[in-house]
């Protein structure tokens, strides 16, 4: 999904939110001329007190940065902090990609780093020996309202090491609510239902699901998207997937993956030039209407407000249902992390900077340049009114805890000819079961030039 994930990270540029706690105090007539400058304490609404944090003389901190990523809402966050903590942000930009990762780990290693380093989290993150270079962040005041998931990404045994840059992006079906308001359809908390829906839409003379295969990566969606029901049913299957000790082809809840990416074709859901449809294809299709349904990342949302800008709140997002209704949720791509350098010489200054980067101001900062993608991993966030209304649907979910990290940030293995094998399986020209078993081959590869225990 690297290929993907590109393009996804280049598009993302949403904010996360975050608690921060009120501090100082004075006397009850300095408490009561203040009170227009003060909010009180609370778990996601909380401000910095930037009279009080707001050194005598500026601060500078250095930040390393990738090209690649939207820089718009960091800069708004900075260049508000400067104005409320005289904290001055100095940025370096250097290449994405593999080049990045290397420039990384070589100013680590000879200790020419900034203070502060963004990166990828998950299975990219153990590549820079967070442990030996990064500050452990885990019981931070601020942190304590992040979402589990991103924790479990943005560390390593157990230990937080990275904030969230950014919103999380969520791999759904992206859905026409008008069509679906037409044909009198309820959002699918099952498979089955979401199969009924598809007959009633291929009846109305509409393409029940627009596949766009032109474009390989987009024919990987309905199997990684079917991730949290992977977990749901079987919590330890990445674990055991990393230490070669399950399959897709073995494991039936995996295998259906596979299974609900060939039954699309099978039954003749799919448009009939799926093979030779563009991904800008498929999002003119699904705002015209002539679409209902595009499994797909919601880095999406954006290119379609920008093409079809009176069509975007009719765009909806809904989980890729399992078989049971009790256990419907989101896959989820978390966002990129900011990484405190733990030998900074700056660390009570750039800890200032990651809570107000949190904060509620630095929160407004980022909106003001940027939309939210997907929902922030921040449990209790709130999303700015203007805000997606595909975004708005994930909310629920996020709300009720029922999302999951996509596989591959909990999981280095990932086969390199995921794509290809997605297309034959969802042209139905191999049997899934089929697909699976040659995808397990494939990634084997891969697992061994990492030294993955098990392989």
């Amino acid at each position: 999904m690297s290929k993907m994930l590109h393009k996804g990270f280049a598009v993302l540029c949403s904010i996360m939110m975050l608690s921060t706690v009120l501090v100082g105090c004075g006397s009850k007539e300095e408490a009561q001329s203040k009170t227009e400058d003060k909010k009180e304490s609370t778990t996601v609404n909380a401000e910095v007190k930037t009279e009080e944090a707001k050194p005598a003389e500026k601060a500078t901190v250095t930040l390393l940065m990738d090209k690649d990523f939207p820089k718009e809402g960091v800069d708004a966050v900075i260049a508000q902090m400067e104005k409320d903590l005289n904290i001055v942000t100095e940025l370096e930009i250097i290449p994405g990609g593999a080049e990045g990762e290397n420039i990384r780990k070589t100013r680590l290693a000879t200790g020419d780093m900034t203070d502060i380093c963004f990166f990828n989290t998950g299975s990219l993150l153990p590549t820079l020996n967070p442990e030996q270079n990064f500050l452990d962040i885990t019981d931070e005041a601020y942190m304590a309202n992040v979402d589990e998931g991103f924790k479990v990404t943005a560390g390593v045994n157990g230990k937080v090491y990275g904030i969230p840059a950014s919103s999380s992006m969520v791999g759904g079906w992206l859905y026409n609510k008008k069509i679906y308001e037409e044909l009198g359809l309820s959002v699918p908390k099952t498979w089955a239902e979401l199969m009924e829906n598809c007959e009633k839409i291929k009846a109305a003379g509409k393409t029940a699901v627009i596949g766009s295969y032109k474009d390989d990566w987009t024919s990987q969606l309905i199997l990684l998207a079917d991730y949290y029901n992977v977990q749901a049913e079987n919590p330890n299957f990445a674990a055991d997937y990393t230490a070669n000790k399950a399959k897709f082809a073995t494991t039936p809840v995996a295998l259906r993956g596979f299974e609900k990416l060939q039954e699309v074709s099978k039954r003749g859901f799919l448009n009939k030039d799926a093979l030779a449809t563009t991904y800008d294809i498929a999002l003119k299709m699904l705002a015209e209407g002539s679409g209902a349904h595009y499994p797909m990342l919601t880095f999406a949302l954006p290119t379609i407000e920008a093409s079809f800008p009176d069509k975007i709140q009719d765009i909806g997002v809904f989980a890729q249902p399992g078989d049971n209704p009790d256990k419907n949720g989101l896959t989820v791509w978390m966002p990129n992390a900011f990484y405190i350098n733990k030998n900074s010489e700056k660390l009570d200054v750039v800890k200032k900077w990651a809570e107000y980067y949190l904060s509620e101001k630095g929160i407004a900062a980022y909106a003001s340049a940027v939309k939210p993608v997907g929902p922030f991993v921040i449990k209790g966030a709130k999303l700015p009114e203007d805000s997606y209304a595909g975004v708005k649907d994930m909310l629920p979910y996020f709300d009720a805890g029922k999302t999951a990290p996509a596989l591959e940030f909990v999981s280095a293995v990932k086969g390199p000819n995921l794509p290809q094998i997605t297309i034959e399986c969802g042209s139905d020209l191999r049997p899934a079961e089929e697909c699976a078993a040659i995808y397990d081959k494939d990634v084997e590869k891969q697992a061994k030039q990492l030294g993955l225990a098990g392989w």
